[in-house]
């Protein structure tokens, strides 16, 4: 009877730890949900944004800029995420243009202005945002500037053309930095 039950004990085991095998260490990681995906920490920027439903275009995008590689390098970057409903608020035809290959370093200079080096969670963009005093000016990986506020409760992004996005999903950690959802394009001069 000890052996049927110790037989019965190793066999649950097994089968617990073969059902969570194939799930690694991602079932223990805390994700945020993205466009109808969990987003996992350990996946890098690209990899996750892949899955994301609410961003094919900016996926296609990067990867007609050639930026899928540098987005997937050790990093860190922030990275302020357009949706798809931002690139469509865009003139009719814009996105279409921007991808053909004649507009490859254009296409490029707009995305990369929506990236900074280093790793800015929202309680790091609020810390800059106290200590310059209503505003913090932020550096692109394209060279341009962005500010940040914030208003409402929300943080925001301020452009070179003075355009405005709000952050609608903060704090989406990467392997290799953060991204934040975005509302709106924000465009270098």
């Amino acid at each position: 009877m000890k052996q049927i039950k110790f037989a019965g004990l190793v066999l649950a085991a097994v089968l617990s730890l073969n059902s969570s095998f194939g799930q690694g260490n991602m079932s223990k990681e805390k994700t945020v949900e993205v466009g109808g995906a969990a987003m996992y920490p350990s996946k890098n920027i690209v990899e996750n944004a892949m899955n994301s439903k609410d961003h094919t275009t900016l996926v296609a995008a990067v990867k007609a800029a050639g930026l899928v590689e540098t987005l997937k390098s050790a990093g860190p970057f922030t990275v302020f995420a357009p949706t798809n409903d931002a690139f469509g608020m865009l003139p009719s035809g814009t996105v279409e243009t921007l991808v053909k290959p004649e507009n490859k370093a254009k296409l490029t200079s707009i995305l990369t202005y929506h990236v900074v080096a280093g790793k800015l969670d929202a309680k790091s963009l609020e810390a800059k945002i106290k200590e310059g005093k209503g505003t913090a000016e932020l550096t692109t990986v394209a060279g341009g500037k962005l500010w940040v506020m914030k208003k409402d409760g929300k943080i925001w992004l301020k452009d070179e053309k003075g355009g405005m996005a709000s952050i609608t999903i903060k704090d989406v950690y990467q392997s290799n930095g953060v991204i934040h959802v975005i509302d709106h394009l924000v465009m270098p001069k």
